[in-house]
């Protein structure tokens, strides 16, 4: 239905992600990938529930000038909010541990910030879920992060893995927005955009 809804645009998903893949490919959207590094780095004034929207919009920026007539770009970030802090992805094996352990035993939330730009129109939006794990032993911890080695992943974990079958107790809000994109929002803002 989408796929009707845009069949004169060019889909193009700026994003390495595999679950983002995944997840715009069930919406039934014809897309191709394009890449482009662009740095994720945010001013500290910028208030928290603002970074995920922030760096969506910043990394379709950096597509403006490439972009043509019939395309739409679809970005995206995704950051796990905890006790006020924002939770990156982990560069080590300490760093994952120390986020499970912060995570364990307490709620969070996660946001993601959608970006949607063509060559004359820009709009941006989130969606926020709120997440609880149980109480996580090292020992799970360790076995998820040496089996699973979530180190491209904000907060160091995927729900989608071992660890969201046996750590979460329950979700708040969107699934889906939770391994990276909106989906039920971003169809929305889709069918608006064509």
């Amino acid at each position: 239905m989408l796929s009707e809804l845009l069949k004169d645009k060019q889909i193009i998903l700026a994003s390495k992600s595999p679950r983002r893949k995944e997840l715009l490919a069930g919406l039934g959207v014809d897309f191709n990938t394009r890449i482009k590094e662009v740095d994720e780095s945010y001013s500290d004034d910028l208030p928290i529930k603002e970074v995920a929207q922030f760096l969506a919009r910043k990394k379709a920026k950096a597509f403006e000038s490439s972009l043509k007539e019939n395309e739409i770009i679809i970005t995206a970030d995704t950051v796990v909010i905890c006790e006020g802090e924002i939770l990156e992805k982990p560069k080590t094996k300490i760093q994952a541990f120390n986020m499970l352990s912060k995570l364990s035993g307490k709620s969070h939330q996660v946001m993601t910030g959608v970006c949607l730009m063509s060559t004359n129109r820009i709009e941006h939006f989130s969606e926020t879920t709120k997440v609880w794990f149980k109480e996580l032993t090292c020992d799970e911890m360790s076995y998820y992060i040496k089996k699973y080695e979530p180190f491209d992943k904000a907060g160091s974990y995927g729900i989608q893995e071992w660890i969201g079958y046996i750590g979460i107790d329950k979700i708040e809000g969107t699934y889906f927005n939770v391994m990276g994109l909106p989906v039920n929002l971003l169809y929305k803002k889709l069918k608006e955009f064509a």
